[in-house]
């Protein structure tokens, strides 16, 4: 267990020290691979737990400890808490890796906290914003944005969702309920053909000879409610998956984002799922380009987003976002939505879409883009994924929506 407590160690320091992203640093961090499905569970947890583990730590301590003992702290109240892995085992560990990493002085005070941790009842706080914010371990100004937005009892329902499933899209023409049948594998359909979520998936060789490919829900039905065209304009696209999934409903995809390194991974993603329609470049969709004007039937744009609606898949953006870049980001998303509706057709069609639950970056967007901009008009759109019906758009919920916090907005140019 020492082992596992060290790895982890060693990617969350990248974290805390280095403001890695989680999946960057666990890639960038040797693991053994029998090992790494417990420590990436493991990682995700305590970045997922880390506003509450800060609280216990404020209660239980008098003066805060240093990064690194509070990363060896937060890594056992995971184990001791959620795992409920035995709590002598936890300490024993927690202490034998202090000493490892040198830090042997540190030794007694790390066991005086875990075992005042195990027998002490720690209250939550009195406020309400603060007690929900430490109990869901949600930043307090995200508490109060989903609250203001949604209600309290909504607010409540997505933060204490928990719904964690492996999503695997086969590609078109593939026999997915075969193919499943044939590895015994235990999985769930979704409301989407050939996508289902499945159990203990291993990728296999078939994922590099596109056979299949991972992608979540809501990316899913996003693609799922854009119609079939002659070309499409995917903006800000990178990976790629929703480039190659529109890449059986369009004989072209102009697929772009801003970073040379990005653009990259659409042409790698689109080889391995054979897609020769992609053509990826790239440019930034908040500058007008003249070569695009008026050019393309169908644009998307999945603009870059606070990502609170996939928080459980990126648990970092709890500790990296701030309440003011959810300002910037609508400012910027708005730039974005105004400047790439010039490429659209008469007649054609523009899709606006975000991983975020806040109005301020979803359905605030489309109504104003809607009062400036009389050329266009909203059209209304379904999905057999659960969702909510917004004002402007539809809201799909991590509560209800299979763990997926996207919005989409769809429109058409008069």
């Amino acid at each position: 267990m020492i082992n596992t407590f060290y790895d982890c160690y060693n990617v969350l320091s990248k974290v805390y020290s280095s403001a890695a992203y989680l999946k960057q640093a666990l890639n960038d961090t040797f693991i053994e691979e029998l090992n790494r499905s417990n420590i990436t569970k493991i990682c995700y947890g305590v970045l997922d737990k880390d506003i509450q583990f800060e609280y216990y730590i404020s209660i239980l301590c008098v003066k805060r400890p240093k990064t690194s003992i509070r990363i060896i702290l937060k890594i056992s109240m995971y184990c001791i808490k959620y795992l409920s892995t035995a709590n002598y085992a936890v300490v024993d560990n927690a202490v034998e890796l202090v000493k490892k990493l040198g830090k042997g002085g540190t030794s007694g005070f790390v066991n005086a906290f875990l075992r005042k941790f195990i027998s002490h009842e720690i209250d939550l706080p009195h406020g309400e914003i603060e007690r929900l914010s430490v109990q869901y371990s949600y930043p307090v100004f995200a508490v109060k944005k989903l609250i203001k937005d949604y209600g309290i009892d909504i607010a409540v329902s997505l933060m204490s969702a928990d719904t964690e499933r492996t999503c695997v899209r086969f590609d078109k023409g593939e026999n997915s309920e075969e193919y499943l049948k044939n590895l015994k594998l235990s999985s769930f359909e979704t409301p989407f053909k050939n996508a289902y979520f499945i159990e203990n998936f291993k990728r296999n060789e078939d994922y590099d000879k596109g056979v299949y490919t991972f992608q979540s829900i809501g990316s899913i039905a996003i693609c799922d409610m854009v119609e079939s065209g002659e070309n499409l304009l995917d903006v800000c696209a990178a990976p790629g998956g929703k480039s190659v999934y529109l890449a059986d409903k369009f004989k072209a995809v102009t697929s772009c984002d801003i970073h040379e390194h990005r653009v990259k991974l659409i042409e790698e993603y689109a080889r391995r799922m054979r897609k020769e329609n992609i053509s990826a470049i790239q440019c930034d969709s908040s500058i007008f380009n003249k070569d695009f004007f008026g050019k393309f039937d169908s644009v998307l744009a999945d603009v870059p987003c606070s990502g609170f609606g996939v928080i459980k898949d990126n648990p970092d953006i709890k500790l990296f976002r701030r309440e003011e870049d959810i300002y910037s980001l609508s400012k910027l998303q708005y730039k974005i939505l105004q400047n790439v509706s010039n490429y659209v057709k008469s007649g054609g069609y523009l899709y606006y879409s975000t991983c975020s639950v806040f109005n301020e970056e979803n359905v605030d967007n489309c109504k104003k883009f809607l009062k400036e901009h009389s050329d266009f008009e909203y059209v209304d759109c379904e999905s057999p994924l659960r969702n909510v019906k917004r004002e402007v758009g539809i809201q799909f919920l991590p509560d209800i929506s299979y763990g997926a916090g996207f919005y989409f907005c769809k429109f058409r140019r008069k």
